[in-house]
């Protein structure tokens, strides 16, 4: 079969016509290695609170130092490993920026392992015997289907990934699979919080209105009169005895 030269050219053309009207991928738009900023973010004013390699910028809660065993650096991950029986001396314990945020924007990337439950605290202050949760709010991290399966008797209302723990329930349930990575995103702006998991919007509320009062006065944090009052506070993450992986630990200031 013979081949017009004319008919092989424009097919070319329209080749290349189509090629040059793809979208460019920019150098932000490719995936960024693990623990690092792009450009867009480092304009925006990201700040990583993880290199990827050591814990600096880390300590225990009520503690000027890190624990010596339970928290560690593992091929880039910030992981807190499940506590073994008997407990060690001085294994674990919760983790607390050495910085405090007033107005932030913070991105976290998580892992859970199976029955996993942990969180991420802000608005942290600290006190002398006190725990962190009883003046930190936190976003709830758990593999809550386990749970329910192991634990039929388990309230799981305001208990699960995204949930803002014992006073408000995310909208939907945006948590990938035990053992998949997933995101947490916490905002705050002038009291006004929202919690976002995986790029959907859990909920948002309003420190010291009507509704979160309400909320408060029904919660295991009555009792606690500087419960998620604290701003600038420090961002924390729980030890609550199972493996949890995170990477991508980063804050912007509002």
């Amino acid at each position: 079969m013979k081949i017009n030269f004319f008919t092989l050219l424009i097919t070319a053309l329209l080749l290349a016509s189509c090629q040059s009207n793809q979208p460019t991928e920019t150098a932000d738009q490719v995936a960024a290695p693990a623990n690092t900023l792009t450009e867009a973010e480092k304009t925006e004013g990201w700040k990583l609170l993880f290199d990827g390699t050591t814990l600096t910028g880390w300590r225990g809660y009520n503690r000027p130092d890190l624990p010596k065993l339970g928290w560690s650096v593992q091929n880039g991950e910030l992981v807190i490993a499940a506590t073994p029986k008997p407990k060690p001396e001085d294994f674990g314990g919760d983790l607390i920026t050495n910085d405090k945020f007033g107005n932030f924007d913070f991105s976290v990337d998580f892992m859970l392992t199976d029955s996993a439950n942990s969180g991420i605290f802000y608005f942290v202050t600290e006190e002398k015997d006190s725990a962190i949760w009883h003046n930190a709010p936190e976003f709830q991290l758990i593999d809550y289907e386990t749970w329910a399966k192991m634990d039929p008797t388990f309230n799981m209302d305001m208990h699960r990934a995204g949930d803002n723990y014992d006073m408000e329930a995310s909208a939907g349930r945006y948590m990938k699979p035990v053992g998949e990575w997933n995101t947490a995103r916490i905002t705050h702006n002038n009291g006004k919080v929202e919690h976002w998991l995986n790029g959907a919007k859990c909920l948002e509320y309003q420190v010291g209105s009507a509704k979160w009062k309400e909320q408060l006065a029904k919660s295991k944090f009555k009792g606690y009169p500087q419960y998620g009052l604290t701003t600038p506070g420090n961002v924390g993450l729980q030890d609550h005895e199972h493996e949890v992986r995170f990477r991508n630990v980063k804050i912007r200031n509002l």
